[in-house]
């Protein structure tokens, strides 16, 4: 006699507590074998199929496509040692007796059953979890008459395949779902495809059916929880400064000066902190040997005509290194989700000036000579220093390049200039030690390092960029004073 055991959603590892349902690979009524995939979830991790450690036949399935399960909520049950026919016969409603008690087999079926489940269920682990042996039997569900007892849960979308249509007791083997969805899921599923939705407003303590989704058929989408918080905490804003500034410790200080975040120092303060709230940066660097570079630059001012700046040759560089990884020159447009890849380069530069550090923006850079390059670098420098600068000079930036070397340092980790999805760093240029040729020789070495948005790309397109930009300088020549 086959016998109806439940998995339910296993522990995925990695602290993870919950998963989506993603896709259902098996109806009810379909034969699984042994560590077969049943059902495709998504964590906050990535994507799992969920092998069921049972096989058998399906008798239920509980949660659509879109549902989120705590672990451990029951996904299927499975009618173990039956056929196809007898499997769908399991997951039909079963029939009560005269007395109002369910028929129950004989004792000798129920070890005959007992003895089929050993075979049919495996040891394999998952992630986090494994398949000690087969389910403990329970106790047989006795309802008190036929007309009160309940039919079988199933959440899929149509009946079984024999249940009949009229309402009938419980199959006796079938357990009804876990009830750890709490009273706030009895409404249904909340329309959150994302994990990671459902984590940014759980962390901030936001329901999510006050929220209204603006995706397809009402899918609630990032944007949507973010102008909800907006909407939540902007009110609270102005009564919570006076109380946060008469209980600053600072105030309690004698002697304490206090700075206004006004004006320039301001807004710079308010973009870098939304750069490090809003964009996931990562920062890899390099050493390289600038030798050549500077040789190469000492060489064309010596030549006669304008003189070239360091500055403009690194940014010729860049402009060619963004022709070949166009995803360094791009923005992130969060209320769509997508990436905005950019036709042009306008290459903003960090300048520090008696008011505070500036990013001017160089336009067109990418249509610029080294010559042109210098001469636009001059000039917003000597308007940021007489604080002249105006917004459309400091704003439209789609890649920053920050010489820090002009202060004595060697390294950093800059901040990305929001919006934009990168900047190149580049630290003093300095004799060192260096292998040339396969000898011991002292070259002027510089560290390059690069933040970009993990967001647009991974770390192999950020590799290859700034490894293209340290190749350019070793070996300067096909660059240089390139239309």
């Amino acid at each position: 006699m086959a016998q109806v055991l439940e998995f339910k959603l296993p522990d995925l590892g990695e602290g993870l507590t919950e998963a989506e349902i993603v896709r259902w690979l098996v109806a009810v009524g379909d034969v699984v074998a042994i560590d077969q995939p049943v059902v495709e979830v998504e964590t906050a991790k990535a994507m799992v199929e969920v092998p069921c450690p049972y096989g058998g036949v399906v008798t239920a399935r509980f949660g659509e496509e879109g549902t989120e399960l705590p672990v451990g909520a029951p996904l299927l049950t499975v009618a173990v040692g039956a056929s196809a026919d007898t499997g769908a016969a399991a997951a039909a409603p079963a029939t009560a007796s005269p007395s109002g008690t369910s028929a129950a087999p004989a004792a000798g079926a129920d070890r005959d059953a007992d003895q089929a489940v050993s075979s049919e269920y495996s040891g394999n682990v998952l992630v986090g979890y494994g398949t000690a042996g087969p389910a403990a039997r329970r106790r047989r569900i006795r309802p008190q008459s036929p007309a009160v007892a309940h039919t079988t849960p199933n959440a899929t979308a149509g009946p079984a395949p024999t249940a009949p249509a009229a309402p009938a007791p419980t199959a006796p083997d079938v357990a009804a779902p876990a009830t750890t969805a709490d009273a706030a899921r009895s409404a249904g599923p909340v329309p959150v495809i994302s994990p990671l939705v459902r984590k940014l407003a759980r962390d901030r303590g936001l329901d999510l059916r006050e929220v209204r989704g603006s995706g397809p058929e009402g899918l609630i989408l990032r944007a949507d929880v973010e102008r909800a918080l907006t909407a939540r905490e902007t009110p609270a804003a102005p009564a919570a400064r006076p109380a946060a500034a008469a209980t600053a410790p600072a105030a309690a200080v004698p002697g304490a000066e206090r700075i206004p975040l006004r004006g320039l120092r301001g807004a710079v303060a308010d973009k870098l902190s939304r750069s490090r709230t809003e964009i996931p940066d990562a920062t890899c660097w390099v050493d390289a040997d600038a030798t050549e570079l500077m040789a190469a630059r000492a060489a064309m001012n010596a030549a006669g005509g304008p003189k070239i700046s360091l500055l403009a040759l690194l940014a010729r560089i860049c402009v060619h290194a963004l022709a070949r990884f166009p995803e360094l020159n791009s923005t992130v447009d969060t209320a769509a989700r997508e990436i905005v890849r950019l036709p042009q380069v306008h290459l903003g530069f960090a300048a520090q000036t008696p008011r505070g550090l500036v990013v001017p923006v160089v336009r067109d850079a990418g249509t610029r000579t080294a010559e042109s390059l210098t001469e636009e670098f001059a000039r917003l420098t000597e308007t940021a220093r007489q604080g002249t600068l105006t917004p459309a000079d400091l704003t439209g930036g789609t890649f920053t390049l920050n010489n820090y070397g002009v202060f004595g340092v060697d390294g950093s980790t800059p901040i990305v200039n929001h919006p934009e999805a990168a900047m190149l760093g580049v630290g003093r240029i300095i004799p060192k030690p260096w292998v040339h040729q396969g000898e011991l020789a002292v070259r002027q070495v510089v560290q390059l390092s690069l933040t970009f948005d993990h967001r647009v790309c991974d770390g192999g397109t950020a590799g290859g960029f700034l490894r293209y930009v340290a190749d350019c300088v070793e070996q300067p020549a096909v660059l240089l004073r390139t239309v």
